[in-house]
């Protein structure tokens, strides 16, 4: 009996010292997950270099990326992976704060400074909207890059009014020459401010009470009015709409303000002009921020990961590297965006402070005031039931998509293919059986 207890006391040290040795390897290492592409690789290389320089302590990053929001959450929801700082957008951010699924970010920095103030109040109040009870989001998300949906365009074909205008979307003008992002929230944000376009212009309702209108009757809305959208529709696109753009094929994309950066740019490189404009009915307002989920194994290293993203040096390389624009509003950042060949002024003192009520900066990555003023954030739905309906109904829209020339095609060569099979299976009998018949003669 003695050397059984023995045996379970010898048991329990080797696993104590095990998970010991676990966790000590670990406090070494940080697991980043990200969007695809969306950081500056040097920023990342060098983060462990001045994580040494802070701490004293070694650090080793293992990066992975994602593509979809729900991918990410499934990861950690239900496999409970133990990323230590992720990236999701704002309603993932507060559906994982509802579910309880994400630890405080420390801000005990010792020596090195807390770089997180500077954030523009305007995203941290955009934040702090999706705040669950006492808990305030700016204690658990720290915004990374920020942008708005609108409309890009070739200004050889369509014109700014036309293209200020969502109801252009549907004017059958356009008809197969328009990209939509292949997002349910942005499409079916899109589809209940049109549908609404004359409240709004009455001031009966707001932006952010439509888009966030999740009721039977508006979900039926916004699918009676994408649905009327398809015929001028090319195509539901991730990442193809910039090459589409450049090449005249589409005229117009519903698209994210740093895609549009990018296409912009590609598109002058080969002669082509492309602009952007957010639709005067109204728009979403998006961000992307850093949070440490419940299962991370180095709280430390996360907290200083995301302090060191809100470096303003580091903002703006990440900036100049992805195309996007970063939730830091700080004098550096602002002076490095100004462009003194720009012809329009914009009052951008809702991000950077009364200073910038008139500045020459690049409309597309800092909309102004006025733009602003019309756009709202989409907020997470609030229970299973809403966000299966708006789902399903995003399935019957897209699964509805091809015009009647492509479903006759389709059946022809499906018929085709079984007139085909029929007449192989036949002669394949009557071979055999001429066979069979060639035997018994013999």
């Amino acid at each position: 009996m003695k050397k059984l207890k023995y045996i379970f006391l010898l048991a329990a040290l080797f696993t104590l010292a095990a998970c010991q040795r676990s966790q000590e390897e670990r406090s070494g290492i940080l697991k980043v997950y990200n969007w695809a592409d969306y950081i500056d690789e040097d920023v990342l290389a060098e983060f462990p270099e001045w994580y040494k320089e802070q701490t004293g302590e070694d650090i080793e990053i293992i990066y992975q990326v994602f593509d979809i929001n729900e991918v990410m959450l499934t990861k950690i929801e239900r496999g409970h992976e133990d990323f230590d700082v992720v990236c999701p957008s704002e309603y993932i951010i507060e559906r994982m704060m509802r579910k309880d699924m994400l630890l405080p970010i420390n801000r005990d920095f010792g020596v090195t400074p807390d770089y997180i103030p500077n954030l523009s109040p305007y995203i941290q109040d955009e934040l702090n909207k999706m705040s669950q009870g006492e808990k305030k989001v700016t204690d658990y998300a720290v915004a990374y890059m920020w942008g708005t949906a609108g409309t890009l365009y070739n200004t050889g074909l369509v014109t700014e009014e036309e293209a200020l205008e969502c109801a252009n979307l549907w004017n059958p003008k356009f008809a197969n020459k328009i990209l939509m992002k292949d997002s349910y929230r942005d499409c079916y944000g899109l589809a209940i401010i049109y549908a609404n376009k004359e409240r709004l212009a009455k001031g009966e309702v707001t932006v952010e009470q439509l888009m966030n209108d999740n009721s039977q009757e508006a979900i039926a809305m916004a699918e009676e009015y994408l649905k009327s959208l398809k015929p001028n529709i090319a195509g539901w696109e991730a990442d193809f709409g910039k090459e589409m753009m450049t090449k005249g094929k589409v005229w117009m994309n519903f698209t994210w303000s740093g895609d549009a950066v990018w296409a912009i740019e590609e598109a002058a490189e080969v002669g082509v002009e492309l602009d952007y404009v957010v639709p005067v009915e109204g728009s979403n307002v998006w961000f992307d921020g850093w949070v440490i989920p419940k299962y991370a194994r180095n709280v430390k290293a996360a907290s200083y990961f995301i302090n060191y993203m809100c470096r303003p040096d580091i903002a703006i390389r990440n900036m100049d590297a992805i195309g996007y624009v970063s939730a830091v509003a700080t004098p550096e950042i602002l002076e490095a965006k100004i462009d003194s060949t720009l012809e329009n002024y914009s009052d951008l003192s809702y991000f950077f402070g009364p200073e910038a009520d008139s500045v020459q900066v690049d409309p597309v990555q800092y909309p102004d005031q006025e733009v602003i003023k019309r756009c709202a954030v989409i907020r997470d739905f609030t229970n299973k039931e809403d966000l299966a309906k708006v789902l399903e109904m995003w399935s019957r829209v897209k699964g509805d998509n091809l015009n009647s020339g492509i479903v006759l095609l389709i059946f022809a060569v499906f018929g085709g293919l079984f007139v085909w099979l029929v007449v192989s299976k036949v002669k394949k009998y009557r071979r055999k059986m001429h066979r069979k018949y060639r035997r018994r003669r013999r």
